[in-house]
């Protein structure tokens, strides 16, 4: 059995701690932050045994060079086209890899929009996607268009619905204000709206959520909605011809929101 345990960083990171019930040694995904990490591993009495990297902004590389000088030669996975220092396993085109430390297989996806070498990883019934899909949100087009991060998140959505999302930032309440305001009549939403808030106020991590619970109330899943289209055609005083300009305009009215 995987057990995944939130490390947060920063103000919103989170960095995510993999291992077996069985093992004493760990991986993580994404380290922006090294001391974290260190300090985890210590009070669990745990080794480090690998990174998995998801794109190349430093709130999730910065912690690569001083783990490996805490931790040794340590694996550490990553896109080979982002330039990662002390990515030392590049993943170019290969869909799979096996974190050999605590026996597991993982699914390797290519997912540009955020970045343009952005990757995710799916391990068991858990999919890490770094900066690509958010709860009730997707990244900002920073590299990719559109058209990339529509159909990397529409790959994401084929998913099994029971597919756990953990994603790097805690953006959940600030992105479900956007959704509700694209699609107010949304009662799942407004049912999940509250749980958030609830766990927030306790200072618990919204993470993680689902494939099925996305593809009900994230906008960016929803680009098909008419409610959802008829509200981009006035806000933007246009009208919606087809599914990708719907959310070429979501991701440009969130980025203004």
């Amino acid at each position: 059995m995987l057990n995944i345990t939130p490390l947060p960083a920063f103000n919103d990171n989170y960095i995510w701690a993999l291992q077996t019930e069985q093992s004493t040694g760990f991986y993580v995904v994404d380290p922006g932050d090294a001391q974290v990490v260190i300090e985890y591993a210590s009070s669990k009495n745990l080794t480090l045994q690998g990174i998995l990297i998801t794109h190349h902004h430093h709130d999730h590389t910065g912690g690569i060079s001083a783990l490996i000088q805490h931790f040794g030669d340590i694996p550490v996975y990553g896109p080979d086209s982002e330039n990662i220092k002390g990515i030392n396993r590049p993943i170019t085109t290969q869909t799979q890899l096996t974190l050999e430390a605590i026996g597991l297989e993982v699914e390797i996806m290519q997912v540009p929009g955020h970045t343009l070498g952005h990757i995710a990883y799916v391990i068991a019934d858990a999919l890490f996607c770094g900066d690509t899909l958010f709860s009730g949100g997707c990244g900002r087009l920073f590299e990719g268009t559109a058209e990339q991060m529509f159909e990397s998140l529409s790959r994401l959505s084929q998913l099994a619905n029971d597919t756990k999302v953990y994603c790097t930032h805690e953006y959940t309440l600030a992105n479900l204000r956007f959704a509700r305001a694209v699609e107010p009549n949304n009662q799942q939403l407004q049912q999940y709206e509250q749980q958030a808030i609830q766990l927030r106020e306790k200072n618990v991590a919204t993470l993680p959520s689902s494939i099925a619970q996305e593809k009900a109330i994230n906008p960016f899943l929803r680009a098909d909605c008419t409610e959802i289209q008829q509200n981009l055609a006035v806000q933007f005083q246009q009208p919606i011809a087809n599914t990708l300009q719907s959310f070429a305009l979501l991701r440009q009215w969130k980025d203004n929101f």
